[in-house]
C-alpha cells in the first residue's frame, strides 16, 4: 500500500510539472520528438529515485531535463551539420498552455529558436532558463554546475550573441494579415495578392524534416517564394 501511494505521488507530482519540464527541453532542442524522448528519460529516473531525500522535486526534475537536454543538443549539432537541405525548429503551439512557453513572449517565437541554435548548448540552456523561465542565477549554477558569477556570464554572452542577430519584432497584425494572403494563396492559388505583401528580397526556408519533400536551398525573390 505505501509503495502504491509513494508511486501515486511520483506520477502526480511529475504530471503537475511536466509542462514545464517540456517547455525547458522543447527550447533546449526545438524538436517535439526530442523533448519528449527527454521527459520519458526523466520520468524513467524520477520513478527510480529515492524521492525521500528529494526537498525540492521541481528543482531536482529541472536539473535532470536540462542536463539531458544539454546532452541530446551536443549531439544534435554534429546531425544538423549533415542535414540534408535546411534544419528549422519544429513548430508547437505553445498558446494554449502557457506553462509550455515562457513567462516572456520574446522566447515563445519559432524564428527566436532558429536564432538560438547559434549558441552552445550551456549558453542556451542559461538562457533559456533564465530569460523563458525566470530561474535565479544560483539555481542555474546548480543545474549547470557552474558558479553564480559564470551562470551570469554565460547568460549575459548569450544576450550579447543574439543582440547581434536579432531583428525588429513583427507587429501582430501584420503577421495575421500575411498569414492569411498565405491560406489564401494555398487554398485558392492566387498568389499575386501574397507577391504584393513580399519584400523584393524575401528568403523562404523550408524542412520538411528527412520525411517529406521540401527545398534543399533557400528560395529567393518574391516570385519564386509565392
Amino acid at each position: 500500500m505505501e509503495e502504491a501511494t509513494a508511486l501515486e505521488r511520483a506520477v502526480s507530482g511529475f504530471v503537475e510539472l511536466r509542462p514545464r519540464l517540456f517547455g525547458i527541453a522543447y527550447r533546449m532542442l526545438g524538436s517535439v520528438v526530442e523533448a519528449e524522448d527527454i521527459l520519458q528519460e526523466v520520468w524513467l529516473r524520477w520513478q527510480n529515485t529515492d524521492r525521500a531525500t528529494i526537498d525540492n522535486p521541481s528543482a531536482f526534475l529541472a536539473l535532470i531535463t536540462t542536463r539531458l537536454a544539454i546532452n541530446v543538443a551536443q549531439s544534435a549539432r554534429s546531425r544538423r551539420e549533415a542535414y540534408i537541405g535546411p534544419w528549422l525548429p519544429e513548430p508547437v503551439d505553445t498558446s494554449l498552455d502557457p506553462t509550455l512557453g515562457a513567462e516572456r513572449g520574446e522566447a515563445l517565437e519559432l524564428a527566436f529558436l532558429l536564432l538560438l541554435e547559434r549558441l552552445t548548448p550551456t549558453e542556451r540552456a542559461a538562457y533559456v532558463l533564465r530569460e523563458a523561465f525566470v530561474y535565479p542565477y544560483t539555481q542555474i549554477a546548480d543545474i549547470l554546475q557552474v558558479s553564480p558569477v559564470n551562470a551570469r556570464q554565460l547568460v549575459s554572452r548569450a544576450r550579447k550573441r543574439l543582440t547581434t542577430q536579432r531583428h525588429e519584432p513583427i507587429d501582430k497584425i501584420e503577421h495575421r494579415r500575411l498569414l492569411t494572403a498565405f491560406l489564401d494563396a494555398a487554398q485558392t492559388g492566387n498568389v499575386a495578392a501574397l507577391e504584393d505583401l513580399f519584400a523584393a528580397d524575401v528568403v523562404s526556408s523550408s524542412d520538411g524534416g528527412g520525411l517529406r519533400g521540401a527545398a534543399r536551398f533557400p528560395l529567393l525573390g518574391g516570385t519564386r517564394v509565392a
